[in-house]
């Protein structure tokens, strides 16, 4: 009888050793699981905080950037300023409309139309424009013309 029940003790205790092994195996597996997604999202925080400082040093450089452009843009105005402030009307007949580069870019656009004129028969014409009308339209008259429309709208 002590086998039969050391053999019956051995099956109960396997089973229960059975289903608590079980339980806790699950149990197990569930913290390996959370622990896994706990390194996950270490490792996403990590990299969102390397995005974060990247943007803000990218930040940093663009303000930098528009700090210097500021900067340029005020000492032009600056200088804009102070040469508008020693114009006199005694030298203002000295000064040029255009710039040095402008003067002589149009220099050599008049002296290409010269040439291209020359090249033309110098010939007087005795007829008008072709977009002159020999005939006056009366559109430029004083006078005062009926309305054409008054019946429309009544």
């Amino acid at each position: 009888m002590n086998v039969v029940l050391g053999l019956g003790l051995f099956i109960v205790g396997a089973i229960i050793g059975f289903f608590a092994n079980r339980t806790l195996f699950s149990s197990a597996q569930e913290t390996q699981k959370l622990a896994a997604k706990a390194s996950q999202s270490e490792s996403e925080l990590a990299q969102y905080k390397l995005d974060v400082a990247d943007h803000l040093e990218n930040s940093a450089k663009l303000l930098e950037q528009m700090n210097t452009t500021c900067q340029i843009a005020m000492a032009q105005m600056a200088e804009s300023t102070q040469l508008l402030q020693q114009v006199t009307p005694e030298n203002i007949e000295s000064m040029p409309f255009f710039s040095k580069e402008t003067q002589e870019q149009l220099a050599q656009t008049v002296n290409l139309r010269h040439n291209k004129n020359l090249r033309k028969n110098n010939e007087p014409s005795s007829e008008p424009p072709l977009d002159y009308s020999g005939a006056p339209s009366g559109l430029f008259d004083d006078k005062k013309h009926s309305v054409t429309n008054a019946g429309a709208n009544g």
